[in-house]
């Protein structure tokens, strides 16, 4: 008989809506001395990765729940200017160009942002 893998729990990060739209919101780690999380918005749209630049892995803000974003486009490392794309994480400028943020998984229900990890 196989016993079934248990279902991961779903986390509540935050409501969509407390991300202003075209820019971020930064979640603090569940864990002490893990990274938090940057949730990213463009309309009804969200994406999350580790609060880490690949360069120096070293979070993307300077300030506590302080980004800087571009259009709605773009996520710049406060630390070395690298500009990251909503959509897949990835550096498009800067000293980590080709890198990536690692992305955390989500899912928005009736507004609200969970993830599973």
């Amino acid at each position: 008989m196989n016993a079934a893998s248990p279902e991961p729990q779903a986390v509540y990060l935050c409501a969509l809506d407390d991300i202003p739209d075209g820019g971020a919101l930064e979640i603090p780690a569940r864990q002490a001395g893990a990274p938090g999380v940057v949730v990213l918005r463009r309309g009804d749209e969200a994406w999350a990765y580790r609060n880490v630049c690949p360069h120096f892995s070293i979070p993307l803000n300077y300030e506590p729940n302080t980004f800087w974003a571009y259009d709605a486009e773009l996520l710049m490392c406060a630390h070395h200017s690298a500009m990251f794309r909503f959509e897949d994480g990835q550096c498009v400028d800067g000293p980590c160009q080709g890198a990536a943020l690692t992305p955390v998984v989500i899912r928005i229900a009736q507004r609200k942002i969970f993830n599973s990890d």
